[in-house]
């Protein structure tokens, strides 16, 4: 487990940790905790330490979460706390400082270290970074920046979202993940090497791993994009990938190659700011050690605009799809256990279920009088 001072409370930590069962005191294998452990003892098999870091966007907005409620969450209402995008705006960021600045505070004094934060391209949309770490103390630190910014937000009477896409004109807030595998001992980058993929120079592993996470992107797609909002941010030109492929600093890719030596990682944009860290990390980890055991070669390094590229594959494009995928799939079942597999999809498929029940404000408008 690990435990995080809360300072935004009063005398308050909080402990994230493993849930076990009462009687035979094993991990409970659907615990997103216990699902990403088990992926990371795979890798400890493979003599592997895992390095990981989330990037999270999020908007925020000048109601309250009670007032933003009472106004239904209608956009019409809801005021962003910019009135124009702000990537890279200093004017803007800096009116913003009495939240983003609290924000970073009590992070940063709670034991998660923070590296930085920028406005994004919505309006009221931010991006604040913290520092890379072993994979499961990662996702540990996603959860209590998540909870602390909603809380702090919450005390100083705004609202912040994490929603994939709060609105369909807005720019989606994704959930960029990087990966590097490390060695145990020396806890040297092992993606570095000295051949030549594209513009790349790395180690037979780094490719595989890239292949594996790239093949079965459909499979794991569920614990990237889990709710029905999810699927409303894979917009062309978005900035959120559309199609399978990957690039050398190319954002129009869903996996982008940063870095070289010991700082070479892969960039997985998939993901949204509404991913579960802990299954999303599984996923991504389960997929690139797949690609390692089987070899698997990824494809050529895409150059230009993959949103035009019609021949890539594409993402899963609504949550009903990708839940029968995952259903269905054997390398998710190998992966994760039967056991995991069936209890997500029934949780994927009731989410479905319940969104297929309700009348939306979008069939309100566009039926109520033309109809």
């Amino acid at each position: 487990c690990s435990l995080s001072l809360c300072i935004w409370l009063t005398q308050t930590a909080l402990v994230v940790c493993d849930v076990m069962d009462d009687k035979t005191h094993k991990l409970v294998s659907v615990a997103p905790r216990s699902v990403l452990r088990h992926q990371i003892d795979k890798a400890a098999k493979g003599h592997h330490k895992v390095k990981a870091a989330s990037e999270l966007e999020y908007y925020t907005y000048e109601q309250s979460y009670r007032d933003a409620k009472k106004l239904e969450y209608s956009q019409s209402k809801l005021r962003p706390v910019s009135d124009y995008f702000e990537d890279y705006h200093i004017l803007q960021t800096a009116r913003e400082e009495k939240y983003t600045g609290a924000f970073r505070h009590h992070l940063r004094n709670s034991g998660i270290p923070v590296e930085n934060s920028k406005g994004e391209c919505g309006l009221g949309q931010h991006e604040l970074n913290v520092k890379y770490s072993d994979i499961l103390q990662m996702a540990d630190r996603h959860f209590v920046y998540k909870e602390c910014i909603k809380e702090v937000a919450d005390q100083l009477g705004v609202s912040v979202t994490f929603m994939a896409k709060p609105f369909s004109d807005s720019t989606g807030s994704g959930c960029h993940i990087h990966l590097s595998l490390h060695d145990v001992d020396d806890g040297k980058n092992i993606f570095s090497g000295n051949q030549m993929f594209g513009p790349v120079a790395s180690s037979d592993l780094f490719r595989w791993f890239l292949g594996g996470w790239l093949k079965y992107t459909p499979d794991v797609m569920v614990f990237y994009a889990p709710c029905v909002n999810s699927y409303k941010r894979f917009q062309s030109a978005s900035w959120a990938p559309t199609r399978i492929a990957w690039s050398y600093d190319n954002r129009t890719a869903g996996y982008r190659v940063v870095g070289s030596g010991k700082s070479l990682r892969i960039e997985c944009r998939v993901p949204g700011a509404d991913c579960n860290p802990y299954l999303a990390f599984a996923a991504s980890l389960a997929s690139g050690l797949r690609g390692v055991q089987d070899k698997i070669e990824p494809p050529q390094l895409f150059q230009g605009d993959i949103y035009q590229a019609r021949e890539l594959p594409e993402v899963p494009r609504s949550l009903r799809d990708a839940a029968d995928i995952f259903a269905n799939s054997k390398f998710a079942i190998e992966s994760f256990g039967e056991d995991v597999v069936r209890h997500y999809a029934r949780f994927y498929r009731a989410e479905q279920e319940a969104f297929d029940r309700a009348v939306t404000d979008w069939e309100r408008h566009r039926y109520f009088e033309r109809i």
